[in-house]
């Protein structure tokens, strides 16, 4: 049986390599964007920023528990794998395209989130900081879906 502590550590690691793969997700946008679509390139900056933000508070709650952290992607992870299919992603390097796989990645973010919510054995303040990036999280989804909904073929 896995201690609560375990659970804990596992979760958050699993959020931090979410976080991980949602950071190489939007590098790998930005080099495959268009210039003329600087607009994107600065919203993909901030999210990478914000992820960042993220994975250090998640890492130092990992720290504070007295365990590692996980440096890798989610191909190891047992949340959600994959944030995105890179290889497959940009064909085409459209905008729509572009947004329309970011949603999706933004959607398995949530999905993960809201898993990691559901366990039972987090602490509260633990439970408090994932709950506040996981809303953090859902307004950048929103502010992607919203972009893909204006483009138009």
């Amino acid at each position: 049986m896995e201690t609560t502590h375990d659970m804990t550590t596992t979760i958050l690691n699993d959020l931090v390599e979410i976080n991980n793969d949602r950071i190489v997700g939007y590098q790998k946008a930005i080099e495959e964007l268009k210039d003329s679509d600087s607009d994107l390139k600065v919203l993909f900056t901030g999210m990478i920023a914000e992820s960042q933000t993220y994975k250090m508070a998640l890492a130092s709650e990992i720290s504070a528990l007295g365990d590692k952290v996980d440096t890798g992607t989610t191909n190891s992870g047992k949340i959600y794998r994959a944030w995105m299919d890179v290889k497959a992603l940009f064909t085409g390097r459209d905008r729509k395209t572009v947004l329309e796989n970011c949603e999706f990645g933004e959607d398995a973010a949530q999905k993960a989130y809201k898993m990691a919510l559901e366990s039972e054995s987090l602490p509260s303040d633990i439970r408090e900081m994932i709950s506040t990036q996981k809303a953090a999280l859902r307004q950048s989804h929103d502010k992607i879906k919203s972009l893909r909904d204006m483009q138009h073929h």
